[in-house]
């Protein structure tokens, strides 16, 4: 059992037969009454979030999850099929519950799958990734100082902004919490 007082961000527990992921706490004592708690949460079957209040010291039951090291293999229409690293198991997804993580997701890359008991829950990718760029416009001789953009395809299909001395055949890291470009490789 946890209670109110033990919430941290990425902390399960269970509420009205729901898994919840705590994302953003924060303890208030209004002037008059007992003090409460103040909660984002994330529905980790759904991948809803809600905003929820509850009474200080209230205790829930705690849920743990799994993570499994799986390498990506490749995507058809309908699923994306990945291999356990450890016991060589394939399994595939519905393209449905990894649709935002797509954009990110290029042959090989190892992921962390996150399971609840048997079930599988969501996939944690790396802070970072390494992309290819496929189709950019050409930079001009002298732009590798400003801070000037402009937008380039990558490999996996995705189209984000990139410095202008960014060329076709070059690959960046890219922040795949914010979908950003980081830096030349």
């Amino acid at each position: 059992m946890i209670s109110t007082a033990d919430f941290k961000n990425g902390i399960l527990f269970e509420s009205e037969g729901a898994i919840y992921q705590v994302v953003w706490f924060q303890h208030h004592k209004p002037g008059k009454g007992g003090a409460v708690m103040r909660t984002k949460l994330k529905n980790v079957r759904t991948g809803s979030i809600i905003d929820q209040t509850f009474k200080s010291g209230e205790k829930f039951k705690e849920a743990s999850m799994q993570r499994k090291k799986n390498q990506f293999l490749y995507s058809d229409e309908r699923a994306c099929t990945f291999m356990d690293v450890a016991t060589y198991e394939q399994i595939t997804i519905p393209k449905e519950k990894v649709e935002d993580l797509l954009k990110f997701l290029k042959e090989g890359l190892e992921v962390d799958a996150l399971y609840l008991g048997e079930e599988f829950l969501a996939l944690d990718l790396p802070a970072s990734v390494e992309l290819k760029v496929v189709q950019t416009v050409p930079g001009i001789k002298g732009d590798s100082v400003s801070n000037m953009t402009k937008p380039a395809t990558l490999e996996t299909g995705v189209e984000l902004s990139v410095p202008l001395f960014i060329k076709e055949g070059d690959s960046i890291r890219v922040d795949t919490r914010t979908g950003e470009y980081v830096s030349r490789v």
